[in-house]
């Protein structure tokens, strides 16, 4: 299970005040900046609180990407530490630097090696020793903090850095080291090269190859600084854009797309952090821009072209091609689609660019552009992603045609493999009900993503995780990976990623009960949503909060809330998300009976559990069958969907179709078996830690006279007593952490964290935190 990752250790302070001040001037922040910013400061709060006071109005809002140049984020905090650098002997000052340039911004591991072949004498280190800026160690220098390093190395003048970048290129010999030996020497230039920027270039292709994206960035915004050609330039720079967006630098990536003004980059960063429906527009864009490129292909040189093979690197720079003509339907007719294969390490660039496209239209919840990309795709002679045929087919209700194509998508989950189309082959499996395999498929996509370095694609691949979790009853270990995957998203400049799963924790607090997480999360999804076109977020919290209307009996308010999750547009609602929840409307609306728009929707739900033969799907369509049922005739359709159930996965839901079971059985009087079923639901709902189920559960055993079994676990198991949230609160306070940094980590408000104290105190019977220490400690013991 994944741990939640919290920002970095703060290094090289021993007061407090630096991080007052930082957490008092960072209140204010979208929480996508103020983790970005502590992120980049590499979670120094004396940086942090430097440069939150350096930026503008646009960068504070989140518009503008943040600074990225050390130089930028906290002069004052560097100068100090030049100034005490610069207080050192000469030939100490000297080992400083050569290490520093061994270690920023490319570790090359030679500092060693570079003062033996130079000859140099070790002994001035104990100087930097007792200043306590450095010491030695038997693999080189450790300097006190990345600040102190990264002043080392800027003390240093332009000459003698390229002196230390020369002596370490030459030490860096082996076949392995080739890449590292081209960084020293584009660092060691005098000035602009074509030779030297074809070999960094070259050296690039090979760091991403090798899965060390952070490195090929660097390699390819040297090679662009020693380009002497404008198009070479912009080529590079696209090229360092792509990995630093993959890499997960998003910030970085901004800035150097910004000149390279790369369409397909654009999109992608669109994607994740813009407006959605703009982001889909732009895709397409390129789709079309790259099929024309590849039909005529430019006179360039290949070491300098972005390979097409690289789907995160392809990323082209020419004029957006009109895509009126493509979609007109009056179009002259293409060629034949022609099949296109996608290997592990050559993706074809117009069907990666279409994946990105048919995300941007699953997050903004207009499906009709899933089927304008389809028709695009058709008029070039591209068979299309599975998942975006899919969905083309669905919304225009060929519920067998997409059965087939979704399933030939989430067919494509092998070991390894390019990590988006694994999160494609996710949200078939999860559109067909498999979430198995979506649990099994998201898991694969994000660990392909550390391998390649593509941190940017292991938080996407938790957010579909996360449904998986939920229906499969795993409240904790979802919550817990969702909000480890919430701090990563936010990290990498995914906001629109960050709200989707702010709107995934959110269906997590309705189901553990916790309504004020549930709100405060539903809010905050909802109001970024509308405002960047995300109708699949927005929906997804609407649909926490009419669970949580559900599970509490405000049956009206669930059916009005799930009633309207289509919405009216991009940003409000999502047809996908409102199928899904087709079985909470139902049984919302039997219990206020309103059942005629409940009727039509389970009619059109049953015809795509038919098509795609899911159990869990088909048995919910059962169980919508027997609530709309009169008196006895719901019997057998409960039956028929607990048999269901037991081949299926969704646990939760297998629960509550014993629930609604056991309470028609009372009402029919067949007290027996109402009284089985109702126990197996209650026990099921603790497990999962469903208070509110559980207390439904109970309501309807307590109407039978019959007495509730104890909540299952001894009764002095504090992870018993908690929900989810509250465990995680809980732990961090007992690790010493404040009200305050428990809800910068956990992206709540402080108020909100003050209440969870309040309520674990109450839960556990206990009055401080001292308490709480001993208490979570024994029964971590046990």
């Amino acid at each position: 299970m994944l741990t939640p990752v919290t920002p970095p250790p703060l290094e090289g302070t021993s007061s407090p005040q630096p991080a007052e001040a930082w957490q008092d001037l960072a209140a204010g922040l979208p929480e996508g900046v103020r983790v970005r910013l502590l992120h980049a400061v590499h979670g120094d709060p004396r940086a942090a609180a430097e440069a939150v006071r350096l930026l503008g109005a646009r960068q504070s809002a989140g518009l503008d990407p943040l600074p990225t140049e050390p130089a930028e984020l906290a002069p004052a905090l560097l100068r100090a530490h030049r100034a005490q650098i610069r207080e050192l002997p000469d030939d100490t000052r000297l080992l400083l630097l050569l290490a520093a340039a061994d270690q920023y911004p490319v570790a090359t591991h030679a500092f060693l090696r570079a003062v033996a072949a130079a000859r140099l004498d070790t002994r001035p280190l104990e100087a930097a020793e007792a200043a306590g800026i450095a010491h030695a160690s038997a693999n080189g220098v450790v300097f006190r903090d990345t600040w102190t390093r990264i002043a080392a190395y800027e003390s240093g003048s332009p000459a003698d850095r390229r002196d230390v970048h020369r002596l370490l290129a030459r030490v860096l010999r082996t076949g392995g080291e080739t890449s590292l030996r081209s960084w020293h020497r584009g660092a060691g230039a005098l000035g602009p090269s074509t030779r030297l920027a074809a070999e960094l270039g070259a050296a690039a292709t090979r760091s991403r190859d090798a899965g060390r994206l952070q490195q090929a960035r660097a390699l390819a915004e040297r090679a662009a600084a020693l380009s002497p050609d404008r198009p070479g330039q912009a080529r590079l720079l696209a090229r360092a854009a792509a990995y630093a967006w993959q890499a997960g630098d998003g910030d970085r990536a901004r800035r150097l797309a910004a000149p390279a003004d790369g369409g397909a980059l654009t999109g992608v960063l669109a994607l994740r952090a813009g407006n959605a429906a703009e982001a889909f527009d732009a895709l397409l864009t390129a789709v079309v821009t790259e099929e024309g490129d590849s039909a005529e292909p430019a006179e360039t040189d290949a070491r300098e072209t972005p390979p097409r093979g690289a789907g995160h690197a392809a990323f082209t720079t020419s004029s957006p091609t009109p895509l009126n003509g493509l979609l007109s339907p009056s179009a002259d007719p293409s060629p034949a689609p022609r099949p296109r294969t996608t290997t592990l390490d050559v993706p074809d660039p117009a069907l990666h660019l279409l994946a990105r496209a048919t995300e941007a239209a699953i997050y903004t919840g207009d499906l009709r552009r899933c089927r304008d990309a389809a028709l695009v795709a058709r008029r070039l002679g591209i068979v299309p992603p599975g998942t975006l045929g899919g969905l083309a087919a669905a919304f225009e209700g060929r519920y067998e045609d997409a059965r087939d194509l979704l399933a030939a998508a989430a067919g494509r989950c092998g070991p390894g493999g390019d990590p988006t189309l694994l999160v494609h082959a996710g949200i078939a499996a999860l559109l067909l009900g498999d979430h198995t395999l979506a649990a099994a498929v998201t898991v694969r996509a994000a660990a392909s993503a550390r391998v390649r370095g593509a941190t940017v694609v292991v938080a996407q691949a938790m957010e579909f995780r996360a449904y998986a979790d939920f229906w499969t009853g795993r409240p904790r270990a979802g919550e817990a990976a969702a909000t480890d995957a919430l701090w990563q998203a936010y990290a990498t400049g995914q906001d629109n990623g960050a709200c989707h799963l702010q709107a995934a924790l959110a269906m997590f607090a309705a189901l553990t009960g916790d309504a004020e997480v549930c709100r405060e999360r539903a809010a905050t999804a909802r109001s970024y949503a509308r405002s960047h076109g995300l109708g699949l977020p927005a929906a997804l919290a609407q649909w926490a909060l009419a669970y949580l209307d559900l599970s509490s009996g405000r049956f009206a308010a669930a059916a009005a809330r799930l009633r309207a999750l289509a919405g009216f547009g991009p940003g409000h609602g999502h047809r996908a998300i409102r199928h899904m929840a087709t079985p909470h409307y139902v049984e919302a609306a039997v219990r206020t009976d309103d059942t005629r728009v409940a009727r039509a929707a389970h009619a059109d739900y049953h015809r795509w559990a038919s098509a795609v033969r899911s159990p869990d799907d088909l048995a919910l369509s059962a169980r919508c069958r027997a609530l709309l049922a009169p008196g006895a005739e719901a019997v057998e359709h409960y039956r028929t969907a607990l048999d269901l159930h037991a081949r299926g996965t969704r646990d939760f839901e297998r629960a509550r179709t014993e629930l609604l079971f056991g309470s028609a059985l009372r009402r029919l009087r067949h007290r027996t078996e109402a009284r089985d079923r109702l126990h197996s639901a209650l026990e099921a709902f603790e497990h999962f830690g469903a208070p509110h189920c559980a207390a439904q559960a109970r309501t309807e055993l307590r109407a039978l006279g019959t007495p509730a079994t104890p909540a299952q676990g001894a009764p002095d198991d504090p992870t018993v007593r908690l929900t989810a949230q509250q465990l995680m609160v809980a732990r961090m306070a007992a690790e010493g952490a404040t009200n305050r940094e428990i809800a910068t980590r956990l992206a709540l408000s402080p108020r909100t964290i003050d209440h969870h104290l309040r309520g674990v105190f109450t839960r556990l019977g206990i009055r401080s935190r001292i308490e709480l220490v001993r208490l979570l400690g024994e029964g971590e013991a046990r």
